[in-house]
């Protein structure tokens, strides 16, 4: 069982310190233009839309912070995460595809969330795994 929530950790605090950067970066979208490497002048609209997503991640920071205090009883949050992940995903295309960005500079985020949803997902089926094999 240790094990299981020593994973259950890992991931949990993995995408603890991974949202609270973003909320941080989506609050001041300079520091988010350059972290992204977005090498173009954009709206306000995008400041506007990136300081009003940013509650939402800093929630989801909040909701991981929840979980890791009971890692197995919360073990769901995790599936529930990669769907949230899939939609940053997909945006990331749309953004690629948009010319907003560049494939090669979004690489290392889209590397980052791949390796994420992995530990998120070994870590779920783990804490599972061992849960039944305790019933």
């Amino acid at each position: 069982m240790k094990n299981a929530v020593r994973w259950l950790r890992i991931s949990c605090w993995w995408g603890i310190i991974a949202d609270a950067v973003v909320a941080f970066l989506m609050l001041f979208p300079e520091r988010f233009k350059a972290f992204n490497n977005i090498d173009r002048d954009l709206s306000a609209d995008f400041g506007y839309g990136l300081r009003y997503g940013a509650p939402l991640m800093i929630g989801w920071t909040v909701l991981l912070s929840w979980a890791d205090r009971k890692p197995m009883e919360r073990k769901d949050i995790l599936p529930i995460t990669l769907v949230v992940v899939a939609g940053l995903v997909i945006f990331e295309v749309y953004s690629i595809t948009a010319g907003y960005t560049t494939l090669i500079s979004t690489i290392p985020t889209l590397v980052l969330q791949t390796a994420m949803s992995g530990m998120f997902v070994f870590s779920y089926l783990n804490a599972k795994r061992q849960e039944l094999s305790t019933k």
